[in-house]
């Protein structure tokens, strides 16, 4: 297809409403520009200086994200791209690439002047279609950078959740394995020839070491010597799964003098099925207290997810204690901190009163500020988090100790898409959305950053 006339322009649906004499005057400034399959129209950074009209064919414009070209546009006949009159655009944001054979209306940024002057209807269909591409873009964005706040906080979870229910599994594992045991102990137990009084004393004496069952936190090298000295004791003594009962005594804290202790009761008689039975009843014990504590874990990190999101409670404004959702979003976030092994200090005042707010939109502050500062914290570095109330306020103020932010880009940081990190790191949205959010809670932010501290101060009313 060749376009020689406006009324071929005209017949494009978004220049069905421009009088012929203004795409005339498009026509007569612009010129043709035909690409192959493959062909790059634009990279990313070139000096914005084209718009560019498909009359036929597609083209592609490609960003970096996540560190690579990802395809977020297609432009196909009828469709404009490149830069527009009133536009703010100096450089490319991605790539352009024709996938299809494909002709372009050329149109160079140095007759934009003359266009605003001369040509108000294809002027207000050009504003149009940027104020709706800025829209389009700017929603996509914020939804992409959602997927990853979410993307971030799942694999934070998945994480935390990974051991204790690696953990649980373990454990079920040991105990049935411990419960198929019992009834051939059981057997062995019901054979022995004991007084009442021996079986009250190794009842009494099991149940007291079962109270204070304590796992052995010893290094490797004071872990393996008790072992040696108890498997001493029970070789000795030609007693069976020595192994066995050496580590589960080490394990519960059993040592040389408690086994003296259980020989003097039994008189020397019936020692191997006893011992048996004791590390039995250690050993169940242990793996009951390991499944509970792994469950309590799983249950906190459940508790902080819903604390974190208020999935269960209302949408509307709610009183509620700013500390709750600072330490659920501390959490949410504790595979980045225990990644870095970052310390967080947090301080929060005694008399600290209960703020109004948005729960949910809160905590994506706290989110979106927490998370700059651990990729702001350099490893084993610090971030501390204050609290307090100051007349009819209160402020939260969250402090690294980073490189702090170049002081050419303060006045920038809350600008949509601006980023200081890595391609591919950040979006440039987390900062515009803590932004609106505050704006939302009529608070209010404020930055101080110098090399080493960088504070957000966020201000809410009472």
């Amino acid at each position: 297809m060749k376009i020689t006339a406006a009324a071929e322009l005209q017949d494009l649906a978004i220049f069905r409403q421009v009088p012929l004499e203004q795409l005339s005057w498009l026509l007569e400034h612009g010129h043709l520009q035909e690409l192959l399959p493959g062909q790059t129209l634009f990279e990313k950074g070139d000096p914005a200086e084209n718009m560019y009209v498909v009359l036929e064919g597609q083209v592609d414009v490609q960003l970096v994200e996540s560190g690579r070209l990802q395809q977020v546009f297609s432009f196909h006949k009828g469709e404009i791209t490149g830069v527009m009159p009133l536009s703010r655009l100096t450089h490319t944001k991605g790539q352009g690439v024709a996938t299809k054979p494909t002709l372009l209306l050329v149109l160079h940024k140095s007759n934009f002047l003359e266009l605003e002057r001369n040509n108000p209807d294809l002027l207000q269909v050009l504003v149009s279609i940027m104020t709706d591409r800025v829209r389009d873009f700017t929603q996509m964005q914020q939804f992409n950078e959602k997927l990853m706040a979410l993307g971030k906080l799942s694999a934070g979870l998945a994480h935390e959740l990974n051991n204790p229910s690696a953990a649980i599994v373990r454990s079920s594992a040991e105990l049935l394995r411990i419960h198929h045991n019992v009834p051939q102990k059981f057997k062995r137990v019901m054979m022995m020839h004991l007084s009442p009084a021996q079986v009250d004393q190794v009842v009494e004496f099991t149940f007291a070491k079962i109270q204070n069952c304590k796992l052995s936190n010893h290094s490797m090298l004071e872990r393996s010597r008790q072992e040696d000295e108890l498997l001493e004791w029970l070789e000795d003594r030609q007693l069976e799964n020595t192994y066995a009962l050496a580590d589960t005594f080490v394990e519960t804290g059993l040592g040389l003098e408690d086994l003296d202790h259980v020989e003097k009761i039994l008189e020397g008689q019936n020692l191997s099925e006893v011992l048996e039975w004791v590390a039995n009843a250690l050993s169940t014990e242990r793996v009951i207290n390991d499944i509970q504590v792994a469950s309590q874990r799983i249950f906190e990190l459940v508790s902080a997810v819903k604390t974190y999101s208020h999935m269960d409670q209302s949408q509307a404004k709610q009183q509620v204690p700013l500390p709750a959702g600072i330490q659920s979003t501390l959490t949410m976030l504790g595979h980045k901190l225990k990644e870095k092994r970052i310390q967080v200090q947090e301080t929060y005042a005694p008399n600290l009163p209960a703020v109004s707010v948005y729960p949910g939109e809160l905590n994506q502050v706290w989110t979106n500020l927490l998370d700059n500062a651990i990729d702001a914290a350099p490893d084993q570095g610090t971030i501390a988090i204050k609290a307090w109330p100051e007349g009819t306020k209160v402020k939260v103020s969250i402090t690294d100790n980073g490189t702090g932010i170049p002081q050419e880009a303060m006045s920038r940081i809350f600008d949509p898409f601006f980023t200081t990190k890595p391609v591919g790191k950040g979006s440039g949205l987390g900062l515009d959305i803590v932004r609106k959010i505050i704006q939302h809670h009529d608070a209010e932010i404020f930055v101080e950053s110098v090399p080493s501290q960088t504070t957000f101060t966020v201000q809410l009313p009472l």
